[in-house]
């Protein structure tokens, strides 16, 4: 099991420094999220300064940019990074697709079936010389010329891991992707009663195995050296599951654990725009399912324990800081049992 860690996006100018600490610290992959910084720009700035950690997007919205944006972008990252480039691809919900990116929403799994296997003819295009045949409901590609065809890949293999959170896209991972990316409010008992049966339905349609994909969890961690420290991070992280727990999509996240009725009031608040009061509506039994937390060594021991044998690599969902490094680096040190 791998441990990764998050690239914050609050600073992007940052982004070499501080995937250069990552690094030195001991992490196995960087990952970005697509918030209020375009991820590949902020991957493209790591790889740079980088020489072993795998970069992903955690995630990039494919429904906010075409096939052929997205393969391009991933080819050039892919050579950039020298192979170490994860494709990481979510659909985001209806509401921002509509009403933030002005794109049309359309039935999410079909669709980014679709919008993979045009990603691959793509490529494969590119990399083989295969004509561009892609005729779809949704995506039809014809048109590459030498003029925009950049050519072979030395490193051409790009995984391409899918997010989502219920039965359709843990179906589709299992079935077509190299991984699937879990939501950060998940639990333990979310993954092995949701995710990992139902990525087994795609995986026996496909003929495929369990090792055929990648799981990652990104996980909500608590970070305390001194008591106020913890209460201070434990209600960040209530205010977290709060906010994603208001967005119906994400109400099995919370109903698998018993709590669907908060998720219900939850939403109810935001509609009512009663941000404020979200993190209240948390039980501490949600906050116990969702969050590990204690001091960096604890939480790198309880992430291996957690996680060891469920899914093949975890993250902290909140982003490696340069201010902490040495927090980090007992992190890294007890995951591996140092």
């Amino acid at each position: 099991m791998k441990l990764d860690c998050a690239l914050a996006m609050d600073a992007l100018e940052e982004a070499p420094d501080v995937a250069r600490a990552a690094e030195a610290a001991g992490f196995q992959g960087l990952w970005a999220n697509d918030t209020k910084h375009n991820p590949f720009v902020a991957l493209a700035l790591a790889a740079v300064r980088t020489t072993r950690m795998q970069l992903g997007t955690g995630i990039a919205v494919a429904f906010s940019r075409s096939p052929m944006v997205t393969a391009q972008t991933a080819w050039d990252l892919g050579r950039l990074s020298g192979g170490r480039f994860i494709l990481g691809l979510g659909t985001q919900v209806r509401a921002h697709i509509e009403r933030r990116f002005g794109m049309p929403w359309d039935p999410p799994v079909p669709k980014l079936r679709e919008y993979i296997g045009a990603v691959r003819a793509i490529w494969r295009s590119w990399q083989e010389g295969a004509p561009l045949r892609v005729e779809g409901t949704y995506y039809r590609l014809s048109l590459m010329g030498p003029f925009f065809n950049p050519g072979p890949n030395p490193r051409p293999s790009i995984p391409i891991m899918v997010a989502g959170v219920n039965r359709g896209l843990c179906r589709l991972a299992g079935e077509i992707a190299d991984g699937f990316i879990v939501h950060p409010i998940h639990s333990v008992t979310y993954i092995r009663e949701l995710v990992l049966p139902h990525i087994g339905d795609g995986l026996a349609r496909s003929g495929r195995s369990r090792s055929d994909v990648q799981i990652y969890a990104p996980v909500i961690i608590a970070p305390g050296e001194t008591r106020e420290e913890l209460a201070a991070a434990l209600a960040r992280a209530r205010a977290r599951i709060g906010f994603y727990g208001s967005t119906p999509t994400y109400r099995p996240l919370l109903e698998i654990l018993g709590h669907g009725e908060v998720a219900d009031r939850l939403n109810r608040l935001v509609r009512e725009r009663r941000m404020e009061e979200l993190a209240a509506q948390v039980p501490d039994a949600v906050l116990d399912a969702i969050v590990v937390r204690g001091s960096y060594a604890e939480i790198g021991r309880e992430l291996r324990r957690r996680y060891e044998g469920l899914v093949d690599r975890v993250a902290s969902y909140w982003p490696f800081t340069l201010e902490n490094r040495e927090g980090w680096g007992r992190m890294v040190r007890a995951f591996h049992g140092g």
